[in-house]
């Protein structure tokens, strides 16, 4: 073969790699896109079908369901999973900002009034799609954080509670071992992140 030839060879094995790779890149993009779109889409539908107050709601260490009012609308911010549970983190308009901004990685911390919800689901196996995923099955809880100086100024700021969700009877309740301290002992080896685990992926 030719010197030629085989650079010519070898060239359009490089460009087959490449284009392979942006593929499999592509269909993980693709992935995670639909499981987050479709875990919204059953929050709302979840939503339209409990005519229970959750509002109403207050956990045991003081912090209100009403606080994160309208977290169904608010923009994701990341996804995580663990064996049994798929979750999508979402944050209110102010943390938004402070993330596009380059907080926490910035060095800077989330401002007074940031709010993050950690919404959980159960997951099962897709029957329906042509490729393997995890898709919601039902809804399980909301664990919800914001940033009260003044009110939490133990837990660097921030307060925890966690409402459960029973899909049987359609209604929330608060967590009887909800503290609003509770979620700090995991979250102090993120202090440099301002207690928060999740970065923002959105792109």
């Amino acid at each position: 073969m030719s010197e030629p030839v085989a650079k010519s060879v070898k060239q359009e094995q490089e460009e087959e790699k490449l284009e392979t790779r942006a593929e499999v890149k592509r269909l993980a993009g693709l992935t995670i896109f639909v499981v987050v779109v479709t875990l919204l889409a059953a929050l709302v539908l979840i939503a339209a079908a409990n005519p229970q107050d959750k509002y109403s709601l207050i956990s045991p260490g003081g912090i209100a369901f009403s606080d994160f009012m309208g977290y169904e609308d608010w923009p994701a911010v990341s996804s995580a999973r663990q064996d049994e549970i798929l979750k999508v983190i979402v944050a209110n308009p102010k943390m938004i900002t402070a993330y596009k901004a380059g907080v926490p990685g910035n060095g800077q911390p989330f401002p007074e009034g940031s709010m993050i919800v950690k919404l959980q689901w159960k997951q099962k196996k897709s029957t329906e799609a042509q490729f393997a995923v995890d898709v919601p099955d039902f809804f399980t809880q909301a664990f919800v954080m914001e940033k009260d100086s003044k009110r939490f100024p133990k837990t660097g700021g921030w307060g925890y509670a966690v409402f459960n969700y029973d899909a049987v009877s359609g209604k929330f309740t608060a967590d009887a071992k909800s503290l609003s301290d509770c979620g700090n002992a995991c979250h102090t080896a993120v202090k440099a992140n301002d207690y928060i685990f999740h970065p923002y992926e959105m792109r």
